[in-house]
């Protein structure tokens, strides 16, 4: 397992590529050396093969890097390949079922789009993170519900576990969002279709280095 980090920063989720999959590794490559500590892998059109080599891959990736890698919305993936977790939507299962089937030290994320009452009963069930969005217009969705950024400051004064921003995330919004109180900026296509995708990670890794950004006092896992 890699050493426990606060679960705060760029969170890369990966993007779907029908013509040439492998080539998301590259980028991945590129996203860790930018300093992104969390990576989700993301493919809901892949066959369950490939999905599972890909995922494996990603793993070693990550290992290397002293990251960690989370599957979005398929548990028995993530526990088949010992991923660091699994990330799960509102029809992707019971999340305290979840929670009893990962590992200890595995982490459990929930989508929880622009619901706060949904937010309260994941972090009842003992999830590790909880997702608000989209906070932004998103190409990937973009019929998702806005999420108010007021969101992110109830999180942490009421829920007190980290709060993930995704949704239409760029590095000129992003500061916003941060300052709101998200803890992690899910990020998918300003990231990876950026000229250099090391330095657009190192770009929003340093949103998080700023003034004020340690009395936030985020979890470790």
């Amino acid at each position: 397992m890699p050493e426990a980090r606060p679960l705060r920063g760029l969170y890369a989720i990966t993007p779907e590529s029908r013509d040439d999959p492998w080539c998301m590794l590259g980028l991945v490559g590129e996203a860790l050396r930018g300093g992104a500590r969390f990576v989700q892998y993301r493919d809901k059109q892949g066959d369950a093969l490939r999905r599972a080599g890909m995922a494996r891959a990603l793993l070693t990736l990550c290992r290397s890097a002293g990251a960690r890698l989370l599957v979005n919305d398929d548990l028995q993936l993530a526990l088949a390949i010992g991923a660091d977790g699994v990330h799960l939507g509102a029809n992707d299962g019971d999340l305290r079922a979840a929670r009893q089937a990962l590992p200890a030290g595995r982490l459990l994320g929930a989508s929880c789009y622009a619901d706060f009452p949904r937010a309260r009963a994941a972090a009842s069930a003992g999830v590790d993170y909880v997702a608000f969005g989209a906070v932004h217009p998103s190409p990937t969705k973009p019929l998702a519900v806005r999420a108010d950024l007021a969101l992110f400051a109830r999180c942490r004064s009421e829920l007190r576990i980290p709060a993930c921003a995704i949704g239409g995330i760029t590095l000129d919004n992003a500061p916003p969002i941060v300052a709101a109180g998200a803890d992690l900026l899910a990020v998918i296509s300003d990231l990876f279709g950026a000229p250099d995708v090391a330095a657009r990670a190192a770009s929003y890794q340093q949103l998080f280095e700023g003034e004020g950004s340690e009395s936030s006092q985020p979890a470790t896992f």
